[in-house]
């Protein structure tokens, strides 16, 4: 399980697709790297992925994962390019303090970015204004002051208008984290808050209908 919480960044060196098999390969800080074993799960943009052919002492420090079709299906992944910045996560630890929310690192599906816009355009450090749209079947997932992950990052929701989702960021996030690289028009990898899902599929069974104001008002 993940928190949403960024460790690092890393940068695409290669995406290889093959017969069966699509292989992606991180660049990354070797103080990550160094802390992999094969088969251990780390997030990439938000995709939980299972760690192949770690390199701490190549240059750069890398290592590899395969994606599936589901991945190449729900994700950006394949189509990022080479020198493309991703955000990095390992598994929270159990009983560690949980800074962000529960994130699985199984991403719903993509959303399109609108606009990442300074507050305050005329100040070296301001805030930023995330604006999105995401599917139509995803968004009863979300309330406004609610959990959302996007690359990878826990985020708030600030507001909701139709199927557009907008997001205040931090200076600090927009610095530590993949958002800064990113342009208007390109592909986000989300994955809603899975206690809203739970919610909706306990809801299914007993007959009751999950509502918007139902999840704020039991703190979803």
């Amino acid at each position: 399980m993940f928190t949403g919480l960024i460790e690092t960044t890393g940068t695409v060196l290669c995406v290889t697709p093959s017969a069966g098999v699509t292989r992606i390969t991180i660049g990354a800080p070797v103080a990550l790297v160094n802390r992999l074993s094969t088969g251990d799960s780390v997030a990439v943009g938000g995709v939980c992925l299972t760690a192949l052919d770690i390199e701490p002492n190549a240059f750069p420090p890398r290592f590899s994962a395969d994606l599936a079709a589901e991945t190449i299906a729900r994700t950006t992944l394949s189509r990022l390019k080479p020198d493309a910045v991703v955000n990095l996560e390992l598994p929270t630890p159990a009983g560690s303090p949980l800074g962000g929310h529960v994130v699985q690192g199984h991403i719903d599906s993509t959303a399109t970015l609108l606009a990442l816009e300074p507050i305050t355009p005329d100040t070296e450090i301001t805030d930023y204004r995330l604006r999105f749209t995401i599917p139509d079947d995803l968004i009863r997932y979300v309330v406004e002051k609610g959990s959302i992950t996007v690359e990878g990052i826990s985020l708030t929701v600030a507001a909701i208008h139709g199927n557009q989702v907008e997001i205040a960021i931090i200076p600090h996030t927009y610095a530590a984290t993949s958002l800064r690289s990113l342009s208007p028009g390109d592909a986000l990898n989300i994955e809603v808050d899975v206690l809203g899902k739970y919610a909706e599929r306990q809801g299914e069974k007993s007959g009751f209908v999950l509502t918007e104001q139902y999840l704020i008002a039991n703190g979803y």
